[in-house]
């Protein structure tokens, strides 16, 4: 099959990728980028483990055809953190044991940067909402609920 050429910016980083159409974004971070912190889990938009913020949004990339990805901007979990220093998020995540396996988390902290780019200061059933699509096998949500909303608190993205 012929392949198409796609354009777009990953991580505030121009990439230019050959695929084929049918390339599904997961794919194509993961094995041709080398971007791997973003998991598949389920495949079909069920358990939130891939996870990318696409033009603000937060979006399934087991969904999501490459294809589609034309000129938009994509945020991976790789991109999260500015340089070495870890965003507000991860630190709280580690702060309140957010996190066990592992797993979920990078979804998990890119839906929660997601609602806290549109509102500074969510509630925390808004924060709920907001996480509401990925899930965790470890740790019954508590932790994450309360790290997001420490960093709501203070204002921070």
């Amino acid at each position: 099959m012929e392949q198409i050429t796609v354009s777009m910016t990953v991580n505030k980083r121009p990439v230019t990728v050959r695929i084929q159409p049918y390339a599904r974004l997961i794919h194509v971070l993961r094995n041709d980028l080398d971007l791997t912190g973003t998991k598949e889990g389920c495949g079909v938009g069920e358990c939130g483990a891939c996870t990318v913020i696409v033009d603000g949004l937060n979006v399934n990339s087991c969904l999501v055809l490459v294809a589609s990805m034309e000129g938009k901007e994509i945020l991976t979990i790789e991109g999260l953190a500015d340089s070495e220093k870890l965003h507000p998020l991860q630190e709280a995540f580690i702060k309140h044991n957010a996190l066990q396996c592992g797993f979920c988390t990078p979804g998990l902290l890119l839906s929660a940067k997601a609602v806290l780019d549109k509102k500074v200061q969510p509630t925390r059933e808004e924060i709920k909402v907001a996480v509401s699509g990925n899930l965790c096998r470890c740790t019954g949500y508590e932790q994450i609920i309360d790290a997001i909303e420490e960093v709501a608190s203070k204002g921070q993205e």
